[in-house]
């Protein structure tokens, strides 16, 4: 989750003329009175900091200099994000500092463990209805839950198959369609069976799941026959995409877990939907996957950021994938995978027709807080 400082407030507080350099974004490296700060487009700014210049450090989050503390250039340190305004030094990728507004790396990490926590503690799945008087159905694995919202409920949604939150726009329930993909961040209900929206943030995603019949990593795309809708799909694995495996003994346990709540009973069969979905503690527990298959239960998306990483060379026909694409696009119309996992095989056998299976697009991990935008909430 991006904890992000707003800065529109803050750049009307430059005393210097807006011609002047104000680069911004995450220090690279650190001198004697200077640092080289790489900004968002990739380019790495010497900043020489005089004695004169002020340093303010900020929390994340914060929407103007209010609650700045004093600091000076030996409290910043690579990985911090910074904002400078100074004037141009002998060359163009050269600054010299008049100020120095400052987000703690540290800071930041902590920021993004509490967002991080308490959108897990909300949930997520694939929209049902929408009721115009603020209820959202949604289906998150084997259980349906009832999102409500009240006017104050923060409503994001994002835009153009892009998953970072920075690009998630204002939006409204009238936008909102079933079969979108929903995350909440809010307040469950005893029973699991509701919550309370603080904020949602949706967007419009494919999901396919099944059997790999065609896998070509010179360019970059699987093709596989789609179990809900039983047609042969070509998906794009891009640099972007997130490509996981799913260890053998967490896709066992997952697939106990949807026999068993099928049942009734057995692991994560009655009673289960009265835990609140999240992430294990760090450290897990026990075998590796097995806490997070008993907290995750169906949300696969939970579990993710655990995961070990795979590749498309990785890939083989004849194994089970799930997907998270952005919607079929271009004169191709081909989709692109947001997420891709595999070693799904016991999950599919338990739950042949594609049925009670969630895997939203976007990770609860934080994205790297940005100096420009606003809001906080699941990037990638």
């Amino acid at each position: 989750m991006a904890a992000v400082l707003a800065l529109g407030c803050v750049l009307s507080l430059q005393a210097s003329a807006q011609t002047a350099p104000h680069p911004a974004g995450t220090v690279k490296s650190v001198g004697s009175g200077s640092f080289v700060l790489t900004t968002s487009g990739g380019q790495d700014v010497t900043v020489n900091v005089p004695s004169a210049a002020k340093v303010l450090i900020v929390p994340p989050g914060a929407k103007d200099l209010s609650a700045a503390t004093a600091g000076s250039v030996t409290d910043v340190q690579a990985g911090d994000r910074a904002l400078v305004t100074g004037s141009a030094g002998d060359t163009g990728a050269t600054v010299n500092a008049i100020r120095v507004i400052l987000m703690k790396s540290t800071a930041i990490a902590q920021s993004h463990e509490a967002d991080e926590a308490a959108w897990a503690r909300g949930g997520g799945g694939i929209v049902k209805s929408v009721d115009p008087a603020g209820k959202i159905e949604i289906s998150s694995g084997l259980h349906n839950v009832t999102v409500t919202t009240t006017p104050s409920t923060i409503v994001r949604r994002y835009s153009n198959g892009s998953v970072r939150f920075e690009d998630a726009v204002k939006s409204d329930l009238a936008s909102i369609q079933p079969g979108d993909q929903l995350r909440v961040r809010g307040t469950r209900s005893a029973d699991g069976a509701a919550i309370a929206a603080d904020e949602i943030v949706t967007g419009g995603f494919k999901n396919y799941s099944g059997l790999l019949t065609a896998v070509d990593a010179s360019s970059g795309t699987v093709t596989l026959k789609d179990l809900t809708t039983k047609k042969v799909v070509t998906v794009a694995v891009t640099p972007n995409s997130d490509v996981r495996r799913l260890p053998p003994m967490a896709a066992q346990m997952i697939a106990a877990r949807m026999k068993g709540g099928a049942n009734g009973a057995g692991p994560g069969g009655a009673g289960a939907a009265q835990r609140p979905a999240g992430p294990p503690p760090a450290g897990g527990e026990g075998p590796q996957g097995a806490g997070a298959a008993r907290r995750a239960g169906m949300d696969l998306s939970q579990m993710l950021s655990r995961l070990p990483t795979e590749t498309i060379s990785g890939l083989k026909p004849g194994e089970a994938v799930m997907i998270v694409a952005t919607a079929p696009s271009g004169q191709s119309g081909q989709s692109s995978a947001v997420t891709l996992l595999a070693g799904v095989e016991p999950i599919l056998t338990a739950a042949p027709s594609g049925e009670g299976m969630t895997l939203t697009p976007w990770s609860v991990g934080g994205g790297e807080p940005s100096m420009g935008g606003e809001g906080a909430g699941p990037g990638r």
